[in-house]
């Protein structure tokens, strides 16, 4: 199905302002914020067999941008303890986040402990860039390094140690950025360990509920609390039926004493990359999706077919776009492919309501399947790449209903083999997680950013800000030139579809 080459053009958003100068961020205050003294008692949660696989992961790292049209001094005696107090009151529920990854010698277990005093630590800031040119459309690629300093600091998770006292790291950290009488950027770190998408953002609509609503009190009284679901810590809520703690625990506390040197959370960008947001709009991806429905009527494959959703379709499209790019690219000396060489896709899926016991869905943790799909490179670089690279996609999400733990105690050791390859891409975030339903008071973010992908070399999918259907695709590469090569086959391949 053609498309006119006007609808084919795809929206390019530049993600930064002008190169940041050494002076552009100027730390004002920092602060530890914990929950209301008494509210929360001394509680130690276990790992569960989801939590585990993310001990290996890179911390995630998000920025909320969003205007602010007041001065420093305005926001540091008006809404600076707003931001404190309903943080505060948030914590209360979501206490893990307070608390620390605590890794002892094996055999012990590790896990999340909270104790009385244990708090977030909250960074304030100071920025003399030009607010307004973070969201200028059409200004090509930026530098990915000039959204760093914006992105609070937290320790990366330590190797387990063999003998002797056990390791401890804390979970999250906050900034909050000014730019004076132009706009304000919330910057977040976290470690995976605690919490998945969904449960990192039913933390964010939390505190900006009580925020927000600390602005009208007519709406939230003096004993601000949150509407239902609560989040919910109980981890008899995970039952491993099929065993795969211990498998994991072994697997963690082999790989992990090598496991940061190649891919752990310490390891910088390059200097030269940069970062460009591309938005895919509702017409865009229903037209993709009614592409992939035609095709899926001639391959005579219903059960893909009723998975064309918009992630699926996307990451199908970015999955061949990306892979081409990088094979072409002849610096790239890790790549050296026949035509048979299986290229992977890796993508999360959520299980609360995916397995055979109930999980509730305001579940505060990890509950996610890791989905490996493979296809062949003369598959997805013949004709029909973006189909076949959406057919697979599907197939691996209809397989998720007749079981999303088949296959999991490989899951850790397959992550190796695959990273190893270097034929692989993946996907941080989801366009349902509603990053843009974050409002503290001051109204939608203006821009949403994931940032660990300068590093982790994923692309991340969010829904888009400004029109209800579309998706914001961001991504990260090496230099301006395989950005430039990136996009010319992206649109290529919308003018085919």
């Amino acid at each position: 199905m053609k498309d006119e080459t006007s609808h084919n053009r795809i929206h390019q958003s530049s993600t930064m302002a002008p190169p940041t100068e050494p002076d552009a961020v100027k730390f004002v205050d920092q602060t530890q914020v914990a929950p209301p003294p008494g509210s929360v008692p001394t509680t130690s949660l276990p790992l569960t067999f989801f939590d585990i696989p993310w001990l290996l992961c890179r911390h995630m790292q998000r920025l909320y941008f969003y205007r602010y049209p007041h001065s420093t001094p305005h926001f540091l005696q008006t809404d600076l303890p707003k931001l404190k107090h309903s943080l505060s009151l948030t914590l209360r529920h979501f206490f893990p986040f307070a608390g620390k990854l605590v890794l002892p010698p094996p055999p012990a277990k590790p896990h999340i402990l909270f104790t009385a005093g244990d708090s977030v630590t909250l960074t304030v800031a100071e920025s003399s860039a030009e607010f307004n040119r973070l969201f200028a459309d059409n200004d090509g690629p930026r530098a990915a390094k000039e959204l760093h300093p914006f992105v609070p600091k937290l320790p990366p998770p330590p190797p387990p140690r063999r003998e002797g006292d056990a390791s401890v790291a804390p979970l999250l950290a906050l900034q909050v950025c000014v730019f004076p009488n132009s706009g304000i950027c919330i910057g977040v770190r976290f470690s995976h360990v605690a919490a998945d998408g969904r449960a990192f953002h039913h933390f964010m609509k939390s505190w900006t509920f009580i925020c927000k609503g600390r602005a009208d009190r007519s709406r939230v009284h003096e004993n601000e609390s949150l509407p239902p679901p609560l989040p919910c810590h109980d981890r008899a809520a995970i039952e491993d039926t099929d065993g795969l703690e211990p498998v994991f625990l072994n697997e963690w506390w082999s790989l992990a004493s090598t496991w940061d040197k190649d891919a752990g959370p310490a390891r910088d960008s390059p200097a030269d990359t940069v970062r460009t947001t591309f938005v895919l709009g509702q017409a865009q991806i229903e037209r993709l999706k009614s592409w992939a429905t035609e095709q899926f009527a001639n391959d005579n494959d219903s059960t893909s077919l009723r998975h064309a959703t918009s992630f699926v379709v996307t990451c199908g499209l970015i999955w061949v776009c990306l892979t081409k790019s990088q094979e072409s690219d002849e610096s790239n000396t890790n790549i050296i492919s026949n035509d048979c060489d299986p290229y992977y896709f890796i993508f999360v899926a959520d299980c609360r309501n995916r397995l055979k016991f109930r999980i509730p869905t305001a579940y505060f943790g990890n509950c996610l399947s890791i989905c490996f799909v493979s296809v062949k490179r003369k598959e997805l670089f013949g004709e029909n790449g973006t189909f076949e690279a959406i057919k697979a996609i599907g197939k691996r999400v209809a397989e998720l209903e007749k079981g999303a733990l088949v296959g999991a105690e490989k899951w850790m050791l397959k992550w190796k083999e695959v990273a190893e390859l270097w034929k692989h891409v993946t996907v941080a975030g989801s366009p349902k997680l509603g990053f843009y339903d974050s409002d503290f008071g001051w109204g939608r973010p203006k821009r949403t950013e994931s940032v660990q992908i300068d590093v982790s070399g994923a692309f991340s999918l969010a829904e888009n800000g400004d029109e209800k259907g579309g998706v914001e695709v961001g991504l990260a590469l090496s230099t301006r030139a395989k950005m430039s090569y990136f996009k010319a086959i992206l649109e290529h391949n919308l003018k085919l579809i």
